[in-house]
Parts: C-alpha cells; sequence; structure tokens
C-alpha cells in the first residue's frame, strides 16, 4: 500500500511493534495528533499540559501540547482530552480541517452530503469539516451512499488520510 509506506517512509506513523503495522486496528485521538505534529517537523512545544488524563513525559505529550496550542484539537472539557479513546471519522475530518487552517490552507470547499443517506449522523460540530472533507476528496464515504462520520477510523484509513494531504494539499 502506497500510502502505508509513505508514512512509515516519513515516519509518520509506526509499526505497532516491530513487525507488524496493523491497518485494522483503530487510531487513537493520541496517534492522530501524534501524526500530524511529525507532519508539521516535531516543532518544539512552549505550552504546557493543561489535561489531566494526559501523561507527562509519553509519546504523544508534546503532541497534544501543540496540537491544542494550534487550535487543531480540543479537549472534552474538566481538564480531559481522551488520548487513548478511538477517534471517529468526523473527529478526524475535524482535525484535519482545523489543522488546515493552522497551515493556512483555503478551507472554503464545500459540497452537499444530501447523497449520503447517514448524512443525519454528523454532528454539528462537524458538519463544515466534513463537507470541506469530502469536497477536496479527502474524507470521502465508506460506501458511495454512507459516510459513517461516527465509525472509528482505521490506521489504514490514517494512512491514507495523511498521503492524500501530502500528495494533494500540504
Amino acid at each position: 500500500n502506497n500510502a502505508v509506506c509513505f508514512c512509515y517512509n516519513f515516519d509518520l506513523m509506526i509499526g505497532m511493534s516491530a513487525d507488524k503495522f496493523e491497518p485494522s486496528t483503530t487510531t487513537s485521538r493520541a496517534m492522530i495528533v501524534t501524526t500530524l505534529y511529525r507532519l508539521e517537523g516535531s516543532p518544539a512545544v512552549t505550552g504546557e499540559n493543561t489535561y489531566t488524563d494526559v501523561k507527562d513525559g509519553v509519546w504523544y505529550t508534546d503532541a497534544i501540547i501543540w496540537a491544542t496550542e494550534n487550535g487543531i484539537v480540543n479537549g472534552y472539557g474538566n481538564g480531559l482530552y481522551g488520548p487513548h479513546h478511538d477517534v471517529t471519522r468526523e473527529q478526524i475530518a475535524t482535525m484535519l480541517y482545523r489543522y488546515a487552517e493552522y497551515k493556512g490552507v483555503d478551507v472554503s470547499d464545500t459540497t452537499d452530503l444530501a447523497g449520503y443517506t447517514d448524512v443525519d449522523q454528523i454532528h454539528n460540530w462537524a458538519l463544515d469539516a466534513m463537507k470541506w472533507a469530502n469536497a477536496i476528496e479527502l474524507v470521502n464515504g465508506r460506501t458511495e451512499t454512507t459516510l459513517n462520520p461516527r465509525d472509528n477510523t482505521m490506521r489504514s484509513e490514517l494512512a491514507t488520510l495523511l498521503y492524500r494531504w501530502s500528495h494533494e494539499i500540504g
């Protein structure tokens, strides 16, 4: 798979073990921000960890601080981030939308999602991001008629999104 090779070769994603990528494993909130942080070149972090459920000094700490500082992610409130929670397709579209804004990318493209039978499952906070991500063919439907916005994002899907981002946007 070109996307997996791309992510592995550019150190955006590493295997789940020395010899396994595990493409069908779900992607966590920590994994997503870590890949974006790596895509950005792992910049120095100047802020502080404001989340009670994000441990200091682990593989994702700097990435979460960086992504929070730059408006790419928000926590759940009450000092919680949920680093090990699975990321849904609408959440990853929102993170990529905010990352695009951070990068100065034009996010005005939009599309009508009425052709998808599950469009009503998209939360209001994710609707603009899903319309943008679908319009630029970053996040496509899982089928011709379903987006599955609340389904978890698989590692293979994350690799594909990063590959598309790097080759078409970034």
